[in-house]
């Protein structure tokens, strides 16, 4: 006999509808990615490193939403390809600063039109004021459940 449990249908889960959502999205910038020999993970790295300028670690993990351990491995990678160099802080030694190399930012700029056509190419499909909606909905929703103050409703 099977114990009914008080869990959502997993198709209407938000944690599994969001990991479903990624998913399918991710598929199409794949194979570009695969192409250019670069983990998702490093491709988010290396555009946090473009927004941001030079960056400490932790500043750098939190905005490329990866854990310090594999940021560590993902940072030598990019190091050796040239991409990224580290130096420790003059104001703090225990801290590393990190930044995008010249041959990074050729690297972004040689991979960012096919990436951006690739966005133009989901927009045209769901539409850019659905996609809108769907940003304003998840930094509402990063913003109630990250908020020290926040309290169910």
């Amino acid at each position: 006999m099977v114990q009914t449990l008080d869990l959502q249908d997993t198709r209407r889960a938000l944690p599994i509808a969001l990991l479903r959502a990624r998913e399918a999205l991710m598929e199409h910038y794949r194979p570009m990615l695969a192409a250019h020999d670069v983990t998702e993970q490093q491709w988010r790295v290396v555009r946090v490193l473009h927004e941001n300028g030079e960056t400490d670690a932790k500043t750098l993990a939190r905005g490329a939403c990866v854990l310090a351990p594999s940021l560590t491995r993902m940072l030598r990678a990019l190091e050796i390809r040239g991409f990224i160099a580290a130096r420790k802080d003059p104001q703090d030694k225990r801290r590393t600063l990190i930044s995008l190399t010249p041959a990074g930012l050729a690297f972004l700029g040689s991979v960012a039109p096919q990436s951006a056509a690739i966005t133009e190419r989901i927009e045209a499909r769901i539409g850019s004021a659905r996609i809108e909606r769907l940003l304003n909905e998840i930094e509402a929703l990063l913003a109630a459940l990250t908020s020290d103050s926040a309290e169910p409703d």
